[in-house]
């Protein structure tokens, strides 16, 4: 490759979530219309940036190991950016933390990319540059025009507002994304839209709280207004999913809308994080365990075959014996569907911080444990009910002569799958009779020859 060519190619590494992957993908839309081109291997590229996850210190350090590996194959021609969450966080201590390393952005003016590129091309000295206002993003005014998606086959993650304005003491996401900003309505469903002409057949929508969305506008229950506008907007996405629903934010009006809304599939992701009111209140977060039992019910009864996901932070500062035999017995009262277990990770920064009480890291991992072995034969029940039944499964994969794919219960990345036998149609939904439960997973075959057709689409890598 002659290095005129590799002077207009970029290579994007995007870690973390999917919130920063749907930053990565619009840094990469940008690039590409300034006359960028993306390519998979960074020998070809002349802008190396890899998007950061801070938020906690196992992701800290995959980001910092992950700059480490390209500084050392970076050539002089070659630029190498630090963008994302560790890099709004902590700033220059990233380049001393990997020297070498030639600019910074931080997640606030990810819409920059491309003038911070230009800008360290024209720089005179080889010391790194920075660019991390503390003001918080604006967004829908300063986004430069490109999605805010990304897009994963036919599924497709639509970010709907930035930030968080939640006090949650083991949280740094405020400090690092600033407080929550809804983007506006008009500019949102005018992306579902494009993402229906591109084919897509389940829209994710995420924040990180999207129940929180449209307070800073003035709108009351925003999310269900949105969800709304959305659905008649773009009536041939088959499936969308609501995924970071905070506790006590699920409001009578939300459950009614995926009720009645067929396109909003019976799923709801209540990132609960533990089940013990003294301990969520230490965590700053919202305490009301019988508001849960009650809207869990709630859900239960206007949506019955819906599938409740949730997290639980063990280990946290402070937490007993007494407090976790409350959380295991609010988990068996509850019998959530999907439910994920983290050790709590001590960030200087936070409140958590100056709790006293630390849990030896011994007794977080061996907690972990016993709460998912806890729940697997909840999982197991659950799935072995599924038995018999048929289920539209979105297919995302074949090979080795099967195909696998997710049903409505299951969220992109982070839940189970369905595997079938044979080589279904990728991208399409397919009704499938289940014949075997696992964990996690679910077996089944076609129940019928035909597949539902997608509409006359424009192609998804066209979508800028």
């Amino acid at each position: 490759m002659s290095k005129q060519q590799q002077k207009k190619q970029f290579y994007m590494l995007s870690l973390g979530c999917s919130k920063n992957t749907v930053d990565s993908e619009s840094m990469a839309r940008l690039l590409e219309k300034a006359g960028f081109n993306g390519t998979t291997d960074p020998d070809d590229a002349s802008v190396i940036i890899v998007n950061t996850c801070g938020f906690i210190e196992a992701a800290r350090q995959e980001s910092i190991g992950a700059l480490q590996e390209l500084v050392e194959i970076k050539q002089p021609n070659q630029l190498l950016i630090a963008a994302g969450c560790m890099a709004q966080r902590y700033g220059s201590e990233v380049v001393e933390w990997v020297p070498g390393i030639d600019g910074v952005i931080g997640t606030r003016r990810w819409m920059d990319i491309v003038p911070f590129v230009r800008q360290l091309r024209r720089r005179k000295h080889p010391q790194p540059l920075y660019h991390l206002p503390d003001e918080a993003l604006t967004v829908g005014k300063d986004e430069r025009g490109v999605l805010r998606t990304a897009v994963q086959g036919t599924s497709a993650y639509l970010k709907i507002a930035d930030g968080c304005r939640r006090p949650c003491a083991f949280c740094a996401i405020p400090q690092i994304k600033g407080t929550h900003v809804s983007r506006p309505p008009e500019t949102i469903v005018a992306e579902a839209v494009r993402l229906q002409a591109a084919g897509i057949r389940e829209l994710v929508i995420i924040a990180q709280d999207t129940t929180d969305y449209g307070h800073d506008l003035g709108l009351k229950n925003g999310l269900s207004q949105l969800l709304r506008q959305i659905t008649q907007a773009a009536p041939d996405i088959p499936w969308i999913r609501i995924m970071y629903a905070y506790p006590g934010y699920v409001t009578d009006e939300l459950i009614e809308t995926i009720a009645t809304t067929p396109q909003i599939v019976n799923y709801l992701d209540i990132p609960l994080q533990h089940g013990h009111r003294e301990t969520l209140k230490r965590m700053r977060r919202p305490a009301n365990i019988d508001w849960v039992y009650s809207t869990v019910e709630k859900l239960r009864t206007a949506v019955p075959d819906i599938a409740i996901r949730t997290t639980f932070i063990v280990g946290y500062p402070g937490e007993t014996d007494e407090e976790f035999d409350e959380l295991k017995q609010f988990v068996k009262d509850l019998q959530f569907d999907r439910v994920g277990a983290f050790t709590y990770s001590y960030e200087a920064s936070t409140p958590s911080a100056n709790v006293s009480w630390q849990v030896p890291e011994e007794v977080k991992l061996a907690r972990q444990e016993e709460l998912m072995a806890l729940q697997q034969p909840i999982s197991l029940a659950k799935n072995q009910a599924l038995v018999g039944h048929t289920l539209p499964i979105l297919v995302e994969g074949y090979g080795d002569g099967v195909s696998i794919g997710r049903s409505y219960r299951d969220a992109p990345e982070i839940d189970g799958y369905v595997i079938v036998p044979g080589e279904l149609p990728l991208g399409e939904i397919v009704p499938i009779r289940i014949d075997g439960a696992m964990n996690y997973d679910l077996t089944g075959y076609p129940e019928i020859n035909n597949q539902i057709s997608r509409p006359n689409s424009i192609p998804i890598n066209q979508l800028k």
